[in-house]
């Protein structure tokens, strides 16, 4: 058992040892993951200071998305550091983040269903809206959200503790999230229940839209355009949930090239970490960056005092800022 993982974390290991010579791509991970948590912070304290985006339900949701994307970026971005430069670290540290990963990764597509099921309430509830999206359903929501998506991670980690010896518990190892799926049936009941997952949040998803499909052509036209607004939006979140979960599928892919050729391996688990990742979580500050009509010019408006008092050092980041918002 203990060969398993050892011989997991070699394999991963080498996967990114043989990128060592395309050092290139592991910097144009950093600068992506730079433009990403600028832009994600800038919104996230954008959020933290106007009281009236605390009290909105959308943006509330939206700055949990933001947060869950931004932690999960960093501690993804060590991870992929410590195996390029090979940094075994003790195990218990390696569950804990390996657990909090996962944790992360499923919370933001949960919060994105509930983003869709918010604009459900307001399209097609409008007069029910201020009434459902009080703060105590808001917190019973946000319990919600999080209590869900510990089932998977939770229950990795059990099981990994539970199979594993005392001895593996308190050794040290390169950090990878496939290390605590140890047996075949561990990785089996996951995928699993990633399709339960996937099978509920799909079905919310066309009823979200359906309704507010219905909604917008039986709208008056004073009405159609923020209807037609919200239905392009719940678009973008699908968009935006597909690209999530099929990332959770990329492990089994990966497993599978690495049987038929090992640099096709590292290539492809390259271009899932950018695709599927990466991309996903750029979308938020899209949707919002764009489309929105309060958020992005108060944002704006904090970065312009920023740019005004630190002079044009500024510029470059400000430049990254904007890209990013218009990708």
């Amino acid at each position: 058992m203990q060969s398993t993982i050892n011989n997991s974390n070699v394999s991963i290991n080498l996967g990114f040892s043989s990128l060592r010579p395309l050092s290139e791509k592991i910097l144009l991970v950093q600068v992506l993951v730079g433009i990403f948590l600028y832009v994600n912070l800038s919104m996230f304290f954008t959020f933290l200071k106007k009281e009236i985006f605390r009290e909105d339900t959308r943006y509330i949701l939206f700055a949990q998305t933001l947060f869950n994307d931004t932690v999960l970026m960093v501690i993804t971005d060590l991870a992929l550091l410590g195996s390029y430069y090979k940094l075994p670290i003790p195990v218990i540290p390696c569950c804990i983040f390996s657990t909090v990963m996962s944790w992360l990764n499923v919370c933001t597509p949960l919060t994105l269903v509930a983003m869709c099921l918010e604009r459900y309430v307001a399209i097609c509830m409008p007069l029910r809206h201020a009434d459902i999206s009080n703060t105590r359903n808001r917190l019973t929501g946000l319990l919600i959200i999080w209590s869900v998506s510990s089932v998977i991670p939770l229950l990795t980690l059990i099981g990994f503790i539970a199979v594993v010896p005392h001895s593996v518990i308190l050794s040290s190892a390169v950090c990878t999230v496939e290390m605590l799926l140890v047996l075949t049936w561990q990785a089996q009941l996951r995928a699993a229940l990633l399709q339960i997952y996937f099978i509920c949040m799909f079905v919310i998803i066309v009823f979200t839209y359906i309704k507010i499909m219905m909604a917008a052509r039986a709208a008056s036209s004073d009405n159609k355009k923020s209807t037609y607004k919200s239905l392009r939006t719940v678009l973008l979140h699908a968009c935006q949930l597909f690209l999530c979960l099929v990332q959770f599928l990329t492990p089994y892919i990966e497993m599978a090239v690495m049987q038929i050729d090992f640099m096709l391996f590292v290539n492809v688990r390259y271009s899932n970490f950018i695709v599927f990742l990466i991309a996903p979580r750029c979308l938020s500050p899209l949707i919002y960056g764009l489309r929105d009509e309060k958020f992005p010019k108060t944002c704006m408006e904090g970065i312009r005092y920023s740019y005004q008092d630190t002079g044009p050092n500024l510029k470059l980041v400000h430049s990254c800022f904007l890209a990013a918002t218009y990708c």
